[in-house]
Parts: structure tokens; sequence; C-alpha cells
């Protein structure tokens, strides 16, 4: 038997959580000088949304936030009390081209297996990815162990699976992905007056990086949806995610537009996690799914309008292709 440990990050709601008997590590901000604890496992999905409308209303005040990873020392003690206890350790991070997190959990793996004389190992997956791609595949690690599955087994099958976890979403806001210095102010000063709406994916390499460029919110919406059903493989049978930053009415808007095109067997939507959602800022809504690949394809052509914002905005400020997701780290908003 193994058990399946996840940083906050993964985004799982906590009723979820508690029904797939998954084990979460949770990170920790600094809200204008205070520690707020980011996962709390005994809300209901309506108390996360109501929790995260309070916490990203704060953040479009001004709320002050630092974000931070989750240390080696926290992973080697859950890792130690799992596996002293006779079970493996299956835990999945967030990307490692995002975060360190998955370092610090690796390295502690690596501290507890050189500890075990009892023959229960960790394993460590880094997922690529992050938000509900991580909690996704956490949730069908976790059907392998009720189906039976050996802790080899389900590593195996978790690890074909990260190559075809995608993620897709677009911010609200460009000003906050500046503040992290991933985008200059005035680039974001510029996108925002001409209502330029990025959407961005996750690469095979783990990393975020610009897929187009929309012109308005509608727009963006409207090719998530399409990007989801366009590359969508056996949706019957899969899981798909939505998390949004205070977005919910938007997330019910394309839920219900993705369940007109294809037949879906279950879907979580949920608040975005707070350390990351964090650095993208309130209103990003992001979609994740299984694909045969993260290369993705249809809806590749922008509309004429489209296309010369696109071409304005980069000729006033020049275009930077990549442009990574913040992951966890001491970053400030102000």
């Amino acid at each position: 038997m193994f058990q399946i440990v996840v940083d906050s990050g993964a985004n799982i709601p906590a009723e979820l959580v508690r029904e797939y008997n998954i084990r979460v590590l949770s990170f920790v901000n600094i809200a204008d000088g205070q520690p707020l604890t980011c996962f709390d496992p005994d809300l209901t999905i309506e108390e996360e949304r109501i929790k995260g409308k309070e916490y990203y209303d704060a953040i479009r005040g001004g709320m002050k936030v630092q974000t931070g990873l989750i240390g080696c020392g926290e992973f080697e003690d859950c890792f130690r009390s799992v596996c002293e206890a006779g079970e493996d350790v299956i835990s999945l991070s967030i990307s490692s081209g995002i975060s360190g997190t998955y370092n610090a959990s690796r390295l502690a793996a690596e501290t507890v297996n050189d500890e075990m004389t009892n023959g229960c190992r960790v394993y460590t997956i880094d997922t690529m990815n992050a938000s509900l791609a991580t909690g996704i595949l956490a949730i069908y690690a976790s059907e392998m162990r009720r189906d039976g599955k050996t802790t080899s087994e389900t590593v195996e099958a978790i690890q074909a699976m990260v190559p075809r976890i995608n993620g897709v979403f677009t911010v609200g806001d460009l000003r906050y992905i500046a503040r992290t210095g991933r985008l200059t102010g005035s680039k974001a000063i510029i996108g925002n007056l001409l209502s330029i709406k990025p959407i961005l994916r996750g690469d095979r390499e783990g990393h975020i990086v610009q897929y187009k460029k929309c012109h308005g919110r509608k727009a963006a919406l409207n090719t998530l949806i399409s990007l989801v059903c366009d590359n969508v493989v056996d949706p019957e049978n899969q899981i798909l995610g939505i998390a949004h930053a205070d977005a919910y009415e938007e997330s019910v808007y394309i839920m219900n537009e993705i369940t007109k095109r294809v037949k879906v067997r279950a879907f979580i939507d949920t608040t975005y996690d707070f350390c990351t959602g964090s650095h993208v800022g309130p209103d990003t809504i992001a979609l994740f799914f299984l694909g045969k690949d993260r290369e993705l394809s249809g809806n590749g052509i922008l509309s004429r309008a489209t296309q010369a914002v696109s071409a304005q905005i980069d000729a006033i400020c020049g275009d930077s292709h990549r442009a990574p997701l913040p992951g966890p780290s001491a970053t400030t908003q102000n």
C-alpha cells in the first residue's frame, strides 16, 4: 500500500482530499505581514469559494503577499512518518520549471530512503505542470490504489500521463504578472489598455509559455474552451479541471460550453490555490485535461482584429515569447 502526498499547489478541493485520502502539505503565505496557511482540510467547496473571494478581493485592494517554499524538513517528516508506518509514498509536486518545491521533495526522499530498512520507499514525481494538473494526477493515483495497483505500477502509469496533462489559462490583469518581473510594466499597461488577454500553456519542459493573444476577455474564454474540446482525448473517462481566482461565474460558463461539445466523466471547479494564485492575480482561469501530448492544435487562426492589436503591442513593447508562470517563491505583491 502507498500514501499519496501533494503540496497545496495541487489545488485539490478539501472535500476531494478527504474522499480520495490524499495528504496535503500546505504552502504558507505572508499576507500583509501575517502568516496565512493556504490549505484548510476542513472546508467545503462553497466555503473555499467564499474564502477565495475574500482573498482575491484583498489582493485587488492592494494586500501585500509573500509566498514561500515547503522546506525539505517538512517533506522529510511527512515521508518518514508514512514509511515508518509501513507504507510507500508517491509524492507529486508542482513543476520543477516553475518552483523549487519538487527539488525539496526529491532531496527529502533521498534522505528518507537512505534511512528506511523496512522496504518502504518514497517516489517523487515532477508533474511538469501546476495547479489541478498535479491534483488530477493525484486523484488518478488514488483510484489506482483503490483498484489494487502496486506502487510501482501506479508510479509508471502516472509518469506516462505527465507529458499528456495539459494546462491552459488566461489572466485578468497583466499587472500582476508584471509585478513578478516576468513582464515589463509598460507592456502590461499597454496590454490592459488594448484589452490584450494572453493564453498561456504548460510546455513539455514544464515551463509556462505564451500560446497566443486574444482581444478581449470573452475571446480568451472561448479560446480556452476550443483548446480543450479540440485536444482532449477520451473525455468520457476523464476528470477535467477548472481553477479560477474569484471568477466563478465565468468558470461555470466554460464548464457548460465544454459539456455542450464533449461528454466528460467529471469536472472539478475550484478556487485557485492562494500561493500560485497570488502571482497570476484575480480573475485568472485555468483548465486542465489529458491530451495526446502538450502540443496544442485547433483554434489556431486569430481574428484580423486580434492579429492587428497583437502586432501593435509587440511593435510598441517588443514580444517575449516565453512567459514563465511564477511559482512559490519569495515574491511580493504590492
